[in-house]
């Protein structure tokens, strides 16, 4: 009688012990598997910010190509066509100025003077307040520290 309780002792003790080692094998997987889910939601979060960041970047360049435009385009004061000139390029300044808050609102930091500045020599050249420099020389600086700005952000990113 003995035997068999001791083996009934043995034999419960075995099934509780690899009930329990069953038990840990299944939260350790299960833990695993949930480790991989948050970093495939935190990759594709990452992507997606990225995408958008791109997006809004692209936005902004066209903006200012287009604000760009508009300065080489400026009549002459008192001209013909002065009128119809500030009829299409308010439009134009508005959305580059949009287009600057959306990089500040979803971009790098690192991004945000440069924009600053960009925005504020595109508005200057496209209302004259350059004096006598060329649109071209205005805009290079701030341009140029724009886009490698910007280009420093996306390889960061």
């Amino acid at each position: 009688m003995a035997a068999d309780l001791w083996t009934s002792v043995v034999s419960l003790s075995g099934v509780a012990l690899g009930g329990g080692l069953t038990a840990l094998a299944q939260r350790a997987t299960q833990r695993s598997a949930e480790r991989a889910e948050e970093r495939r939601q935190i990759a594709a979060t990452t992507e997606s910010r990225r995408a958008e960041q791109i997006d809004v970047l692209k936005e902004f360049v066209s903006c200012a190509q287009a604000a760009e435009r508009a300065a080489y385009r400026r009549p002459d004061p008192w001209g013909d066509d002065q009128d119809g000139w500030m009829t299409q390029t308010g439009p134009v300044v508005t959305a580059l100025w949009t287009a600057s808050g959306n990089v500040t609102l979803l971009c790098d930091e690192a991004l945000r003077e440069p924009v600053r500045t960009y925005g504020h020599a595109l508005n200057a050249a496209v209302w004259r307040d350059i004096g006598d420099v060329e649109v071209n020389e205005h805009l290079e600086e701030a341009e140029t520290a724009f886009m490698d700005a910007a280009r420093a952000s996306l390889a960061g990113a």
